[in-house]
């Protein structure tokens, strides 16, 4: 097995995923994904530890602030549901002139961080990264298996954020991952990761990284322990990634801040804790041209907080309880 190339193995890959499901796993497929998720993994010294980048960069320094209004700078009325808007081939919603919002899933993207709590504000960010594709394709497929639980899809993200490696995967996480993710995907999950890290490696890393960084490196490597063993709950690992307490507001970024999107429409957030995030958008007059549609695809935005110590929120497609009884009030085509 250990010499199989990788073209070969991508391909039995391949193969295999189009006979199993999401409830069934096969033992050839086990050992093939795991043989691919092998290759070229090694021991690394304290200095390729400290030097491997974070699997998602995002940060405040990503946020554009130009033309950020205020939370009174833009009177919202007559908003309508985002949800009900045309959906776009590729994802996301197709928008029209005037307010909307959402009340949508969304993902703690930082281990080690406190939820957000009341007072945050939280601007707009790109998913930066060497895995923001993974993050993205996750976030996409999942729309497309609500028969998987939010829970089980926080755990693999909060897997991927910790840079566990694949080989290393086990239980439910494993199975998420083969439900969202292609074979080559799945093998993208080794390259960059870290495995477990021995308790006296763990302490010279510390000791190494500033103070602010020394709490989300113990998460990830204590989220690293608990996906190899396979048998923690969510709740476990929430307790890990979840900091108890609430980090200090920012006055200078207050919440309900809008941030002006690369794409020409204003967007804000109000999340209510890390699973659910209240979404508002505010499209210009103008923008919109029969020659330039423009699509809101969340799976690629990041609710990003002035707070350095809160999380980061992947934003999703997927509102919750929608009521498709209702009907836009304005003619949008």
């Amino acid at each position: 097995m250990k010499n199989i190339g990788l073209a070969t193995l991508l391909i039995l890959l391949l193969t295999l995923n189009s006979i199993n499901g999401y409830s069934q796993f096969s033992g050839w497929k086990q050992k093939v994904l795991e043989a691919g998720a092998s290759l070229g993994s090694q021991k690394l010294g304290l200095t390729e530890i400290l030097k491997k980048p974070a699997a998602i960069t995002t940060s405040f320094e990503d946020v554009n602030q130009t033309g950020a209004k205020f939370p009174n700078d833009i009177i919202v009325k007559n908003i309508q549901h985002l949800y009900l808007l045309p959906k776009a081939s590729t994802g996301g919603f197709i928008l029209c002139e005037g307010f909307y919002e959402m009340t949508a899933k969304s993902y703690c993207l930082k281990a080690g961080t406190y939820a957000p709590s009341k007072g945050d504000g939280y601007m707009y960010a790109p998913t930066l990264g060497p895995q923001k594709d993974i993050v993205i394709a996750i976030l996409k497929s999942a729309e497309k298996h609500p028969e998987i639980k939010q829970n089980d899809i926080q755990v693999l993200l909060w897997t991927i954020i910790a840079r566990a490696r694949f080989a290393d995967y086990s239980g439910q996480v494993k199975l998420t991952a083969i439900a969202l993710l292609t074979p080559i995907e799945l093998t993208k999950l080794e390259g960059g990761m870290l495995g477990v890290l021995p308790k006296s490696v763990m302490d010279q890393a510390k000791s190494k990284l500033p103070d602010a960084l020394q709490d989300a490196f113990e998460a990830e490597n204590n989220i690293r322990k608990m996906v190899a063993s396979g048998n923690s709950s969510f709740a476990e690992m929430e307790k890990y990634a979840i900091i108890a307490g609430m980090a200090p507001a920012r006055a200078d970024v207050p919440s309900g801040i809008w941030t002006l999107h690369p794409n020409g429409y204003y967007i804000r957030y109000f999340p209510y804790g890390y699973a659910t995030t209240q979404v508002q958008i505010y499209v210009p007059t103008g923008l919109i041209t029969a020659a330039k549609p423009v699509i809101y695809d969340a799976t690629n935005d990041i609710a990003c907080p002035a707070n350095t110590g809160s999380q980061r929120l992947a934003q999703t497609n997927e509102p919750l309880k929608p009521d498709y009884t209702i009907k836009l009030k304005i003619n949008c085509k």
